[in-house]
């Protein structure tokens, strides 16, 4: 998940650049839950992200599939880093009887909806989410560590410190147990991008953003795992996400023209579509199942 935790600032992350989870996007949730409704007044703007199950490209079967794997190796303690929801975590509880789980965001809104989903699904007494930065937290070591777009939580930021997914690699080695499990979900280019392409993308946007495919893989071997397991979005997952988080906010943009929000609403989808194509099929979102050595 992508902290704000969940949001991801363009050059801060591995996930998803321009899907911030504000107090307006905040409610993006799984289908049938309480909570999925997009939005609690028929006539605003529904929240961007609203019906998303996962806050990236990620698909029903990719994840059944990691979690039957992170299953197998029964893990008794997991910890997920920038969780927002959580949803990966509650299936992976779900999965694995008497797990139990910790998932850290500093998103109070999503860390509520995180509460609610566990309560519904019988999963509270073995979960806990906690509203605080990831930042040398001290939460761990846990048998499983997931950590989905959401590396800038465990990686200093700034003008003077650009994001660095080496700290981030370095920050899970510390965090797992011997013989456990790390699953990151970092972005990576597909190709070095060209000065026009990383014109359309977020604002100051630079090759130097991301690493490669391969140069990621090795700086999770210089961190001190084996990658079991490497495995990238497809772009159909990444067009479900990309359209999924529009996709209620650009139809009542179509019925409401004229609102008093509409004007702001539809600046800022605009804003986020044009971004997303600026990066579709140069941008990539790897999930690297990591086993540290030792």
């Amino acid at each position: 998940m992508i902290e704000n935790s969940s949001a991801v600032t363009p050059s801060a992350s591995a996930g998803t650049p321009g899907h911030a989870t504000t107090p307006s996007a905040s409610a993006a949730v799984p289908p049938g839950s309480a909570a999925a409704s997009p939005a609690a007044d028929a006539g605003q703007p529904p929240n961007l992200g609203a019906g998303l199950t996962f806050h990236g490209p990620l698909s029903e079967d990719r994840a059944a599939r990691l979690i039957g794997r992170l299953a197998a190796a029964g893990p008794g303690t997991v910890l997920d880093v920038g969780c927002g929801w959580g949803e990966l975590l509650l299936r992976v509880l779900d999965a694995v009887p008497g797990a139990k789980g910790t998932g850290i965001d500093i998103n109070a809104a999503d860390l509520e909806l995180g509460r609610r989903l566990a309560a519904e699904r019988g999963l509270a007494d073995r979960v806990e989410y906690v509203e605080e930065s990831a930042l040398g937290t001290t939460r761990g070591p846990a048998d499983l560590v997931l950590c989905l777009g959401s590396g800038q939580a465990l990686c200093p930021t700034g003008p003077e410190s650009p994001y660095d997914p080496a700290v981030v690699l370095r920050e899970l080695r510390r965090l797992v147990r011997p013989g456990g499990r790390v699953v990151l979900g970092e972005g990576f280019w597909q190709h070095t991008p060209t000065d026009a392409e990383l014109a359309r993308m977020w604002p100051g946007a630079h090759a130097g953003d991301h690493p490669t495919l391969d140069a990621l893989v090795d700086l999770a071997v210089e961190a001190g795992f084996r990658p079991a397991w490497i495995e990238t979005a497809s772009a159909e997952e990444w067009e479900e996400f990309e359209s999924g988080y529009r996709h209620a906010t650009e139809v009542w943009l179509a019925a409401h023209p004229d609102h008093p929000l509409a004007a702001e609403t539809r600046a800022r989808v605009d804003r986020q579509r044009t971004q997303w194509l600026g990066y579709r099929s140069v941008l990539g979102i790897a999930y690297l199942t990591l086993v540290p050595v030792g």
